[in-house]
């Protein structure tokens, strides 16, 4: 790759779009060696970079986003100490420098950190923009603060879980939080559009790197109502993926489940990103916990025939619910 992971691993921490999703750590677990990372050095540091991962569609050549990776795209190093105007210009002149070394002849689908803004080199090279949301908790420094953000009807859902004698614990097994999965798979007549193995692949390398929790809700008699899988690094934490029991959903778990992960996360980030608020039935959910309405770009790139391949894609990965999952079959 002619990059060092050191390196490379040291700029994400420092750069505004950076996320634990961007690491080599965490593309070797989800893309294997189906990966590369365009950079540009300046003066031997890293100025700029971009991983890629590759897949096919239908027969069809694409870099698009592994499974369970809500973004990636392009890094860029911390705004210096130059006059606005000047700073664009660098901005323009490295995204471009970027898009020259992409590989020729490769549709190109991926999701960019909401910290990426300046998609104009982009839209002159003739790719297409979609603005999607998240919800992000951007400071959870002072939890009773987060908490007075909360709406009325999310700390009710609480208030009623915990009269209702549910508890969260963390010691159970991701195997439990992977039937409560499927299940809200089910529920909604969905497949569930990532194997078993590759969750627990990710696991794996998410606990070599201590950078995963899992919370789950449950009651007197141990009975599992719901749970949350949640990635961090010291910038975020993200919610990937979770789960409940249908017959169980009007007990509040769900929201006990999730404020029980953001204090969590104001252990160890410095944010909480609600990842997949889109869907129409999640995102009033999310927004109920008072994070910021934070717009990111879903970036496409191809011809005509591809826009189909592209539309399939998007309306699948859509599909993907509470647990902010990808669908699988379609990148075989």
């Amino acid at each position: 790759m002619g990059l060092e992971d050191q390196a490379y691993n040291t700029f994400i921490e420092t750069s505004p779009q950076g996320s634990l999703f961007h690491t080599t750590w965490w593309l070797d677990t989800v893309a294997g060696d189906r990966y590369d990372i365009l950079f540009i050095k300046e003066k031997e540091e890293i100025v700029a970079a971009w991983p890629l991962t590759y897949n096919k569609l239908m027969g069809l050549h694409l870099i698009t986003l592994p499974q369970l990776t809500p973004k990636l795209g392009i890094m860029l190093a911390p705004s210096s100490k130059i006059k606005y105007a000047e700073q664009l210009s660098k901005e323009i002149n490295l995204i471009a420098n970027l898009i020259n070394l992409l590989p020729k002849h490769f549709l190109f689908y991926q999701r960019f950190s909401p910290e990426f803004t300046n998609w104009l080199p982009l839209y002159w090279a003739n790719f297409k923009q979609t603005t999607r949301y998240t919800y992000v908790i951007e400071n959870l420094s002072d939890l009773n603060k987060v908490w007075q953000n909360l709406r009325s009807n999310a700390k009710n859902h609480i208030r009623k879980a915990i009269e209702n004698k549910l508890k969260v614990v963390t010691n159970l097994s991701l195997e439990k939080l992977l039937d409560l999965n499927q299940l809200t798979y089910n529920r909604q007549k969905l497949t569930v559009p990532y194997s078993r193995e590759y969750v627990r692949r990710i696991d794996q390398a998410c606990q070599k790197h201590g950078a995963r929790k899992i919370f789950f809700a449950v009651d007197s008699e141990g009975s599992l109502h719901a749970a949350v899988y949640l990635v961090y690094d010291k910038k975020t934490a993200y919610y990937l993926l979770g789960g409940s029991n249908p017959e169980l959903r009007s007990s509040g778990a769900q929201y006990l489940a999730l404020w029980e992960a953001i204090k969590f996360a104001a252990t160890v980030s410095q944010s909480f990103d609600f990842e997949g608020s889109m869907h129409s039935n999640i995102e009033p959910v999310f927004r109920g916990f008072g994070g910021v309405q934070k717009p990111y770009m879903e970036i496409t790139r191809g011809n005509f025939f591809s826009e189909m391949a592209f539309s399939v894609l998007r309306r699948a990965w859509n599909k993907g619910g509470v647990s902010s999952a990808f669908c699988s079959r379609l990148l075989r």
